[in-house]
């Protein structure tokens, strides 16, 4: 079936590019609060702590499993209250308070840990970050030396200690420190930072080549794109930089910090880099080690790096967007919308947040307040495609189709750079055209998806199914749809569509065979189990679909697909012609 895309999946960009980084080993777990730049969207659900110190204790488990941050943070807190002698429980409550960036707690609980075990590698990471600040740089370093041992350990402590060393203008011992680091896993972090190092210690020269050595072996990375960009903007190479971006650019269109950057280069002005300290350096590589840290799915890891990181630099949209994605993806979105609405207002980054904003809230069911900041945002950014884009598929996903083939109108109209990378929004706008019942203007705008991203699964199976469904253009459709099953052979929702197809056609054996893999690849969807037991009625085995049936009925379908399935479950397929219509309608994608 042509599945129904949901807003978060296919929000512009997701945000996930935002925060893309190179790939590297694993960053292991090494054992302030950003300021709000504008008022605070509050949607946090309050809670009490109890009477109770097990009670307490018991929460904060409950919550540090969940990684509910806040929660876990104040239980552990009152836990220790109760028992403040107890080092297990102190350093649960230090671990949730910096995941959670209460720094000053943090950092008072980690004077606590060294004073029971000097050499606990966590508190000695945080409080070396605390000297970074004070740019106590010997402090620092003393306290890096005292995290314990392992791969992990040394690149994060090799290049903090770099960083120091140029915070205490001894730069000339900086860079060899870091040609120490020789595990190339680590390879795109030791020549990134290097050549930050190099320009921040106002040697142009060895940071020109140290960048270009690390550009020609990765295009990919946003965060060493901009630094490399700013870097030629700098110095004067305008045109190289333009090239920087805009090759970069056509691998990630439309990107709100590349947007800007080639923006403010093509009228005249001159990028500053976003490393000018050590401070800024250390917070940069911190932020680094978060990002990888949560795109491999070790997400306390991330929170903690992350939280270092925006500890030296509050105003890093990049490291408060990637904290949001991790918060997001443990499905603690009130944490989100706070990380997302820490956002500068200055930032290239804050029309995306909002956008991520407004989705979050409409995932929290919080429609109200969901339609307010996505209508708000785009009448403040009335010319801005991604905006416009979000309102769409939150109007798609409410039935809007009207108002989101506007929105899909506009943003098209309204997009900039390769052609190519508006597959997806002629995609939508088709869904929206067919769900108004308007079919040339939907097959038309298919068509162009397909045009601009041959073989897309996605459209290859909407467009498939819904010839199919018409009766038209058979031999194409049913080629469109296996070669979609080729393409994504694990997608339920594709492998149900080729089913559905034949279903369509009266195949029904060959219906049975695809669907039956449709269940087995998502077998909580109640749509295809529903159309299973459709099929199963069809070859006589009807005692296994009124299970299929009974089986969707409990997997709470969509009100009117509700309606249909208790009809069989009741009575059967009683009229075929009829029934098997109304079926083709569940999921027109």
């Amino acid at each position: 079936m042509p599945s129904s895309v949901s807003p978060k999946l296919f929000a512009p960009r997701a945000l996930r590019a935002i925060i893309a980084v190179s790939g590297c080993a694993a960053i292991a777990l090494w054992a302030g609060q950003a300021a709000a730049a504008r008022e605070t969207v509050a949607v946090s659900t309050p809670f009490e702590v109890g009477e109770s110190p097990a009670g307490n204790y018991l929460a904060a488990l409950v919550a540090g499993a969940e990684r509910d941050t806040l929660a876990a943070s104040t239980y552990f807190r009152e836990a220790l209250r109760a028992d403040p002698n107890n080092a297990e429980l102190a350093e649960r409550a230090f671990v949730a308070s910096l995941a959670n960036g209460n720094m000053p707690e943090a950092f008072g609980l980690a004077d606590r840990l060294l004073r029971a075990n000097p050499n606990n590698g966590l508190a000695n990471l945080a409080l070396g970050v605390r000297a970074i600040e004070q740019k106590k740089w010997q402090r620092a370093r003393s306290y890096l030396a005292k995290g314990g041992s392992g791969r992990q350990r040394d690149l994060t402590a090799t290049l903090l200690n770099a960083w120091t060393l140029v915070g205490s203008n001894q730069s000339a011992k900086a860079l060899p420190l870091v040609d120490k680091l020789r595990d190339e896993a680590f390879g795109v972090f030791r020549d990134y930072h290097a050549a930050l190092i190099a320009e921040v210690s106002g040697k142009p020269d060895e940071a020109r080549k140290r960048y270009e050595s690390v550009y020609s072996t990765d295009k990919n990375t946003l965060r060493l794109i901009d630094a490399y960009g700013r870097f030629l903007s700098k110095q004067g190479d305008r045109e190289g930089a333009i090239k920087v971006y805009s090759a970069f650019d056509q691998i990630v269109p439309r990107h709100p910090i590349v947007t800007a950057a080639l923006a403010d280069l093509n009228a005249g002005k001159t990028l500053e880099p976003f490393v000018r300290t050590a401070r800024q350096g250390a917070a940069e590589l911190l932020y680094g080690l978060g990002a990888v840290g949560g795109r491999q799915g070790d997400e306390l890891a991330a929170m903690i790096y992350l939280r270092l990181s925006l500890f030296l630099e509050p105003d890093n949209g990049l490291a408060l967007v990637t904290l949001a994605d991790v918060y997001e993806r443990l499905k603690q979105n009130e944490q989100a919308i706070d990380a997302y609405d820490s956002v500068s207002e200055k930032s290239p980054l804050r029309v995306n947040a909002d956008i991520q904003i407004g989705l979050l809230l409409e995932t929290m069911d919080k429609k109200d307040e969901a339609t307010k900041v996505l209508t708000d945002l785009v009448k403040e950014h009335p010319n801005d495609a991604e905006a416009q884009t979000a309102l769409g598929n939150l109007l798609r996903s409410r039935k809007d189709f009207t108002g989101a083939i506007d929105a899909y109108t506009k943003a098209i109209s309204l997009s900039k750079g390769p052609e190519k990378a508006l597959w997806s929004l002629y995609y939508y706008r088709g869904i929206a055209y067919e769900r108004a019942k308007q079919w040339p203007p939907s097959e038309a705008d298919f068509k162009k998806a397909l045009e601009l991203f041959p073989e897309q699964p996605l459209v290859l199976n909407y467009l498939g199914y819904s010839w199919v469904d018409k009766n038209m253009n058979l031999d194409e459709a049913f080629k469109m749809l296996r070669r979609a099953v080729e393409l994504r052979p694990q997608d339920g929702y594709i492998v149900d569509s080729l089913g559905w197809a034949h279903y369509r056609l009266g195949r029904y054996d060959e219906a049975v065979k695809e669907l039956e893999r449709a269940v087995d690849l998502k077998p909580s969807d109640p749509v295809i189990n529903d159309h299973l037991g459709d099929a199963y009625w069809r070859v006589g085995r009807k005692l296994e679909a009124q299970f299929q049936w009974n089986h969707a009925r409990d997997l709470k379908p969509e009100p009117e697909d509700l309606e249909n399935i208790l009809k069989k479950i009741k009575n059967g397929i009683v009229d075929e012609k009829s029934e098997a219509a109304d079926a083709g309608k569940k999921n027109g994608g």
